[in-house]
Formats: structure tokens, C-alpha cells, sequence
């Protein structure tokens, strides 16, 4: 007889089962790491604009043919800092007060490359060298001689007025009758005029002259200010200057800091500090007649100028409105709207310091 002790019997214990939990926890986990990474890298086709760095102009200056004098004070040009935005960037954007967010095609037209925009933006840096010089020197007494053959359209921007009805490669040289041979000149003479006016640009394209007729817009980047929506540039340019300068621009582009690079350059060449050895910062574009124009990012620059220290912002006319709206302390901004107004305001300043 067999004993049933001998015999396996079965387990009868109940079956042990890991819990779901952990692993629906690990696979929700993951799933939003691998989503995080994915929105990281994922452009939006917005910018953000926020103060950038402020060079204190006479440094960036030489100059060669002139006696020159030393500046007590400083003057500080004023940028802003550019970047492509991911999800998360444009949310920390929205809710920074230091920061505007715009649509990338308010700043780079489409058909445009980052590189080409880059090199655009090199190129109006060097027209508003070329025109602060000539300012400066013109002020100073000097014989300058400052020509090119029109204003070539290098890009459109579209959904602009310029969409449609210019081209890359037009040659416009005149605006509503009044000739323009300068980029700067041309960007001055267009801002004369206001949002919804009509205006006729004399247009050589293909060997033939047109008329091309265009309504005005309010700028894509500054606020109440007119807009056609071209790039320009100087077709052969020429110049003639009896004083040597350069001035080292580094990697900075666009036009806005040519009324600070016309005041550095009056500043070395005239016996009297005309910053009376206190901390000037501004920003604007110069014309070749003395004209201070419009920029963008004014809240930003001016954010930029009160870190640097200036005690004084001097700002373009039509920017001033906005300019105020900035949140800073312990400066004050002040208008212009040509270089002979910078540069009376800087007198009443003798006895400030």
C-alpha cells in the first residue's frame, strides 16, 4: 500500500501577481520624457526679442586723419537678442515682461535663409556706418561725398504691401518724385508718410522704368510705424570721406545704431566731451541728412540701456510713446528726431555731471 505522503501533492497556494501599477506609471513616465524631447526640438515659427548686449561706442571706433580727443563720459548703443523658440521657450517668453514674442515672418521673410537674413542684416550695418560718417564729418565742417545708384529690393516680405508687386533685384530710385539713392535715405523718406497713405515708387526692373503704386501698413515690428515690406540695400555705393574711420561692428547687424555711432565719432573729433562725462545710451537709425528714424525692440533696448548703467536714453521720436512703456527706474528717455536734437540736448547737460 503506498503511502500518499510520498506523493507531490499540487501548490494550492494562490498565485502571486506583480502590480500593474508600476509598470502603467514607468510607460507614462516614458512616454513623456520621449514627448518632452519632442516638443524641445520641435521650432515654433515665433522669435523672442530681450535686451541684448550694450558696446560703449568710442571703443568700437578708429580713427585715422584727424586729431582726436578724449571722452570723459560714454556712450552706449543699445541691441537686442534674437532666438527661434521651442514650446517651452515661448512659454517662459509669454510670461517675461522683458521679452516680446513675434511671428518669424515679421522679422525674416520665408523664401529667406537664416544666413541670408544674417548677411542682410551685416550689409544695413554697413549703410549705417557709411551714414553716421558722413553725418558726423558733415557736421564737423567736412567735405563728404556719399552716392549709389538706387535702392535695390534684396527680399519681400509677404503678406506685405511689397508682396506681389516688387521683386528681388527691382532698382527703386525714386519715392513719390523725391529720388533716393541710399538705403537709409529710402527707409527715411518712406517713414515721412503714415499708415494707409499711398505711395508711388519709380522702379527699374528689367531694363524698364515703372511706376508701382503702394498703401502703406503698419510696421510688422514697430508699432504705428508705416511699412512697405522690402529689404534694402545701396546699389554700388560710393563714397568719399577726408577722415579715415572704421568701426568695428563685430557680429551685430541691422541699422539701428547709427545716431550712436554719429555721436561717437563727433565725440572723438571735438574738443568738448559732448557727453559732459556722463553715461549716454540710444538707439536709431541714421540718413544721410541727419534724419533719426524708427527701430525695433525699442522696450527691450531701453531695458538694456538702464542695466548698462546709462543715466540718459535718447530714443527716436516715433518710438518714444512705446519706449515709456518699458519698466525701468533711474533713467530718463528722451526724443529726437534728428542728430542736431541729440546733439542740443547733450549741451543742456554741461552742467548736469
Amino acid at each position: 500500500m503506498l503511502d500518499d505522503s510520498s506523493i507531490p501533492q499540487p501548490d494550492m497556494t494562490p498565485e502571486r501577481r506583480l502590480p500593474r501599477w508600476p509598470f502603467v506609471v514607468g510607460s507614462m513616465l516614458m512616454a513623456l520624457a520621449i514627448l518632452s524631447v519632442v516638443l524641445w526640438n520641435i521650432e515654433l515659427p515665433y522669435l523672442a526679442w530681450s535686451p541684448g548686449p550694450t558696446p560703449e561706442v568710442v571703443d568700437l571706433l578708429t580713427v585715422r586723419g584727424a586729431e582726436q580727443y578724449p571722452v570723459e563720459g560714454d556712450l552706449y548703443m543699445l541691441t537686442v537678442s534674437q532666438q527661434d523658440l521651442n514650446v517651452y521657450e515661448l512659454l517662459a517668453a509669454v510670461v517675461d515682461p522683458q521679452v516680446d514674442v513675434l511671428e518669424r515672418v515679421a522679422v525674416r521673410p520665408i523664401d529667406v535663409t537664416q544666413e541670408e537674413y544674417q548677411r542682410q542684416s551685416r550689409e544695413r550695418m554697413d549703410e549705417s556706418k557709411v551714414a553716421a560718417i558722413s553725418v558726423a564729418l558733415d557736421r564737423l565742417g567736412y567735405d563728404v561725398t556719399v552716392e549709389g545708384e538706387g535702392v535695390e529690393v534684396v527680399s519681400v516680405i509677404e503678406g506685405t504691401p511689397a508682396d506681389g508687386a516688387l521683386e528681388a533685384g527691382d532698382l527703386i530710385t525714386a519715392i513719390n518724385g523725391t529720388p533716393v539713392f541710399i538705403g537709409t535715405d529710402a527707409v527715411a523718406e518712406i517713414n515721412k508718410y503714415a499708415i494707409g497713405d499711398t505711395i508711388t515708387l519709380t522702379v527699374t526692373r528689367a531694363e524698364s522704368v515703372v511706376d508701382v503704386p503702394i498703401t502703406l501698413v503698419e510696421h510688422t515690428q514697430n508699432a504705428g510705424q508705416p511699412m512697405v515690406g522690402f529689404g534694402p540695400a545701396t546699389h554700388n555705393p560710393k563714397y568719399v570721406f577726408p577722415v579715415d574711420v572704421e568701426i568695428d561692428s563685430s557680429n551685430i547687424g541691422g541699422p539701428s545704431a547709427g545716431m550712436m555711432y554719429t555721436l561717437g565719432i563727433i565725440d572723438v573729433l571735438t574738443p568738448e566731451d559732448i557727453t559732459h562725462g556722463l553715461r549716454i545710451a540710444g538707439t536709431g537709425t541714421i540718413s544721410t541728412n541727419g534724419d533719426v528714424g524708427p527701430i525695433g525692440g525699442i522696450r527691450q533696448k531701453v531695458v538694456g540701456a538702464t542695466l548698462s548703467g546709462a543715466q540718459y536714453i535718447l530714443v527716436p521720436q516715433a518710438n518714444y510713446e512705446e519706449a515709456l512703456t518699458a519698466d525701468i527706474e533711474g533713467a530718463e528717455i528722451v526724443a529726437v528726431g534728428t542728430i542736431d536734437d541729440a546733439l542740443a540736448f547733450l549741451a543742456t547737460l554741461e552742467n548736469a555731471a
